[in-house]
């Protein structure tokens, strides 16, 4: 009979430590709430990692000096032992299940918690059944992914000792061999990840969203009137181009008379390159006398091309339909993979497309030109402003700017956040008493403060729990200001749990994950900023001349557009 000793080990004792520690950090609260299966799979994942953590973690202990041996339930001898073993297993997976199920019911107060602070209704009990059920069946299934990465070990033990290697030759072989395959699965899974995203989106570019009619009208890019064929605009170009208000919608809106707005757009396929789309922009433009309104915007896009459809027709209803609105793509894969891979594309693309109708329409009389603003959401606000030197040179080249969500890393915004005036907070910051710039967060924000604003104006749409905003590398090793205390102390926004805590390391994957999730709450938090895209225009470009109750009646429409659930985009 084998000693009871050999039977639960250290290092099995050490992973499962880890697991089940990286797996409870996992579930602690974040941003914005998630969905109950998203969040057991969460948990599911993390416990893998900790689990695989646990092996380099337990080595680590012994090379510190720390003999962690087997656990000795009884001595290797006696018949009483397999039974007590088996009890004392027994006992292990009680008190695993019982804090399983204590820890979750706590998880799930903390997400009501959370949802509750951004307008959501509370977790149901078939939704914590789900999120309960979820989370084991991934733990499950991950413990056995990491039970056949042990046994391969085994295998190559098992050969070394065949060819007489020495002990230390052996573990060598059998860490060596764990060690490998973990680094192929995860190298797998990153390139098929990535292989089948692009896969996925290149697929999805070529098809149309529901609701994008081929327009008849000739003030649209893929018109038969225009010089850009509607198959190469993309999926995304195809909804913008396809999509919006028609005079007549507007008219009913407004209680007067407007036209029809102006879209020109071209697609990945429609030039050579980023200059080549940009010069066929501006030959769009002059073909449906973008030159001649009252507005004309120059918008970045998602990563994938995707155009807010809520902040566009809002600018063209505030102004009577009397707008142009140019923009082009520059890829079709999602703004996570442009940003991780191709950090600069975006800001090239704005450069390109900005200078070049920014060139043509200098050369315009300045008392008939139309007013010249810029837009840019996520990370179409990184690249759009991100290509000005700072924010002088953005005041001076536009009429108006709206940026809404930028990432950590956008400038001129990192720098202003950073200047902003004594006493305000990072999340509502305030910038030389907002003389040129602004923050939004809800409606009224920016009418908010009593000082003058000059023209151009620069406004910021940006949440307290938008965590493409926060998400930025030294979250990892230093707490942010967002989180510099309690909500009533003024350490962090209103919408922001008191149950957050920062966490070394934790935090930042917690923005991560976040970021996958943070469209799918209402207006007025996370990444979702249809409900102040029209007061942002309205007070960027204040010359509409439209009383509140038609604001009101603007307002509504916007609310009730889709959005076309841009959270991959």
């Amino acid at each position: 009979m084998k000693p009871v000793s050999r039977i639960i080990t250290g290092t099995r004792v050490t992973q499962f430590v880890c697991a089940v520690v990286l797996a409870s950090l996992a579930l602690t609260p974040s941003l914005v709430p998630r969905p109950t299966v998203f969040q057991g799979f969460l948990a599911g994942l993390w416990f893998m990692i900790g689990y695989g953590l646990g092996l380099p973690v337990h080595r680590i202990v012994l090379w510190a000096g720390v003999k962690l041996r087997a656990v000795r339930l009884l001595p290797a001898t006696g018949k009483a032992a397999p039974r007590v073993t088996r009890g004392l297993r027994l006992l292990a997976l009680l008190l695993l299940l019982a804090y399983v199920i204590i820890y979750a019911t706590l998880v799930v107060g903390w997400q009501n918690d959370v949802r509750s602070l951004v307008e959501m209704e509370p977790i149901d009990g078939l939704g914590q059944a789900t999120f309960l059920v979820t989370m084991i069946v991934t733990m499950g299934l991950s413990y056995s992914v990491f039970r056949g990465i042990g046994a391969l070990r085994g295998v190559a033990q098992k050969i070394a000792t065949r060819k007489g290697a020495r002990a230390i030759t052996i573990k060598t072989a059998g860490l060596l061999t764990g060690i490998g395959v973990s680094l192929l699965l995860v190298v797998g899974l990153i390139a098929g990840g990535l292989g089948a995203v692009g896969s996925i989106y290149a697929a999805r570019d070529t098809g149309t969203l529901e609701g994008s009619v081929k327009p008849e009208r000739p003030t649209r890019s893929g018109s038969p009137d225009s010089h850009v064929l509607w198959e190469g605009l993309g999926r995304q170009g195809r909804a913008f181009v396809g999509g919006g208000p028609s005079a007549a919608a507007i008219s009913t809106i407004i209680g007067a008379q407007g036209i029809d707005p102006i879209r020109v757009y071209a697609g990945l396929s429609q030039g050579e390159d980023l200059a080549a789309r940009a010069a066929l922009v501006v030959e769009e433009l002059e073909r449906t006398g973008a030159f001649e309104r009252e507005v004309l915007l120059v918008a970045t896009p998602t990563g994938s091309g995707w155009l807010e459809p809520q902040a566009i027709a809002s600018l063209e209803y505030l102004y009577g339909g009397n707008t142009a609105t140019a923009s082009l793509q520059y890829s079709f894969q999602p703004s996570w993979v442009s940003f991780l891979f191709d950090p600069e594309l975006s800001t090239e693309a704005s450069r390109a497309l900005f200078n070049a109708v920014h060139n043509r329409w200098e050369q315009l009389p300045a008392a008939t030109r139309p007013k010249l603003a810029v837009y840019g959401l996520s990370l179409g606000a990184q690249g759009m402003q991100g290509h000005f030197t700072d924010l002088a040179d953005l005041i001076e080249r536009t009429d108006a700017a709206l940026f809404t969500g930028p990432p950590a890393n956008s400038q001129p915004w990192r720098v202003l956040q950073a200047a902003r005036d004594v006493g305000t907070p990072i999340w509502q910051p305030v910038y030389q008493d907002g003389t040129q710039v602004r923050w939004q967060s809800n409606p009224g924000d920016f009418a908010a403060l009593t000082g003058t604003w000059a023209q151009p104006r620069v406004g910021y749409l940006q949440h307290a729990t938008d965590p493409i905003t926060w998400l930025d590398p030294s979250v990892i090793w230093q707490r942010p200001e967002w989180l510099a205390g309690s909500a009533a102390e003024g350490g962090r926004g209103a919408d922001v749990s008191d149950s957050m805590r920062w966490i070394p390391g934790v935090t930042f994957l917690h923005l991560v994950t976040d970021m996958l999730v943070s469209e799918a709450v209402p207006p007025s938090h996370g990444h979702n900023f249809g409900d102040v895209a029209l007061d942002g225009w309205a007070q960027v470009l204040p010359q509409h001349g439209l009383s509140q109750g038609v604001l009101d009646s603007i307002q509504s429409v916007i609310e009730q557009i889709d959005t076309h659930n841009p959270s991959w985009e």
